[in-house]
């Protein structure tokens, strides 16, 4: 008796017995790559400007080289895991990555750190691919998957900042080479992965993608950079006003295209748009109040009349913690959506990152104080990571599976710019010869917990789509 083949659907059935153990561990340790890549650098940039001559008008430059390359990479290395295949622009994600931190450390420059910095941004291509594989491969995994890589991601950032903080001190080239091990880890890690979903082969839309590309680039350029530009500067509305146009622009394309490169409706389905909209607020609240927490931390009782008076390395510590509290609310959030339920699970998020402001706004005078409120905003910081990002594929076809993650990184990563413009501004605001005042982080305070509020209420307007017939 001869035997048949077994049907397509049976046979892509038998291809998920990946080990659960072998899919998360590889998917953590590519995670671990994009955290270190997001934590390393930042502390290295003084010394770096020193030692290499790169002025504080070039380190800026290397800054919106950055953002840039965030915003473009995200829209594309989505489209092509959701048309191509996730795998295969996973390992190209990787090696992007590899390539840009190997660069940056074996010769330094400011024009290799450049390059260097665009390369490394591909790193915004890892979660949304990753969560596409993971809801091919092993759907009764992927919310405590999805909890796990942002574990390994936050913790990451803040081991990778101390460890670049820490060889800084003896050598700023010596940092540099904190991403490449990581690297290897993640090159090898991508070769353990099995593939997803099976790829759409749509035609890539690149007038549309060149429009999009154009927008963001434009309005993340304002945010990031209109503090130093001048809001009001020729500049700052240039670019903004230009994003603005190619975006507009960008809809009308994709409103009138056969094959879009994003689903306008996904923008404006309500599950999508609300978890989106929860990201943006809490990635206000908290990315957008790093930079301000660690001026508050280094500065001197004695000369700014507040802050904790620490050093570099006590800063790094201080964030490592931060990042541990993550990690550990990001690996519960799985037993919380399922205990609490997703509405819930999104608000509690909300609701300890502004408890966690309005500690710093009452208690904020001695060490204990201040880093238990720093605990309370690592904990709803893994919190909303994980719960967004797990949720905003939920109610997607599966072939949109890598953009829908997508909006949501774009969101998280205009929220901390955001964020970040409205406390520059604030602080600016209330800069005196002495330095920045304690009623600069009394307003500032108080905008991240009414953001975070904002946010929470709207996680409490979630539901899943049959919940909403």
């Amino acid at each position: 008796m001869m035997r048949t083949k077994p049907p397509q659907r049976e046979q892509a059935v038998a291809q998920r017995h990946t080990p659960a153990k072998v899919l998360l561990g590889s998917m953590a340790l590519v995670e671990l790559l994009s955290g270190v890549t997001q934590g390393y650098l930042t502390p290295l940039l003084p010394s770096l400007g020193s030692a290499l001559h790169i002025t504080d008008a070039g380190q800026t430059r290397i800054y919106l080289l950055s953002q840039l390359a965030f915003a473009v990479w995200t829209p594309l290395l989505a489209k092509l895991g959701d048309t191509y295949g996730y795998r295969l622009f996973l390992r190209v994600s990787i090696a992007l990555v590899t390539v840009g931190s190997l660069l940056m450390a074996a010769w330094p420059s400011q024009l290799t750190i450049s390059v260097g910095v665009v390369l490394q941004a591909a790193v915004v291509g890892f979660m949304p691919l990753l969560i596409g594989i993971l809801r091919h491969r092993a759907p009764e995994h992927r919310r405590s998957g999805v909890g796990l890589l942002v574990g390994a991601l936050t913790a990451a950032v803040g081991v990778g900042g101390v460890i670049s903080g820490t060889l800084s001190e003896h050598s700023a080239d010596l940092g540099l080479w904190v991403a490449v091990p990581f690297a290897v880890l993640a090159v090898i890690a991508g070769l353990l992965l099995p593939d997803g979903a099976p790829p759409t082969g749509e035609r890539l839309p690149l007038r549309a993608f060149a429009l999009l590309a154009l927008g963001l680039g434009g309005v993340v350029a304002a945010l990031s950079l209109g503090g130093s530009w001048g809001w009001t500067s020729a500049r700052t509305v240039g670019s903004l006003a230009g994003g603005l146009l190619a975006l507009a622009a960008w809809i009308a394309v994709e409103a009138r295209a056969a094959t879009p490169l994003v689903n306008l409706r996904m923008l404006v389905d309500p599950p999508v748009a609300i978890v989106s909209g929860v990201t943006f607020c809490l990635a206000f609240s908290t990315i957008g109040f790093f930079g301000a927490n660690a001026v508050f931390l280094g500065s001197s009782p004695d000369k700014a009349g507040f802050g904790l008076a620490y050093g570099p390395q006590a800063i790094a510590l201080v964030a490592l913690a931060l990042n541990v509290f993550a990690l550990g609310s990001s690996l519960s959030t799985s037993t919380l959506l399922r205990k609490l339920g997703e509405r819930r699970t999104l608000a509690l998020s909300g609701i300890v990152i502004a408890a966690s402001f309005l500690s710093l706004l009452a208690w904020h005078h001695t060490a204990p104080q201040y880093l238990a409120a720093i605990a309370l905003l690592g904990l709803g910081f893994g919190g909303y990571q994980a719960s967004t990002r797990a949720l905003c594929v939920e109610c997607i076809p599966e072939k949109d599976t890598a953009m829908a993650a997508g909006i949501n990184e774009l969101a998280l990563s205009f929220g901390a710019a955001i964020g970040a413009s409205v406390v520059g501004a604030i602080m600016s605001a209330h800069q005196t010869s002495a330095g920045v005042t304690l009623h600069a982080y009394t307003w500032l305070w108080s905008v991240c917990a009414g953001v975070a509020v904002v946010g929470a209420g709207l996680g409490l307007c979630y539901r899943k789509r049959e919940e909403s017939r």
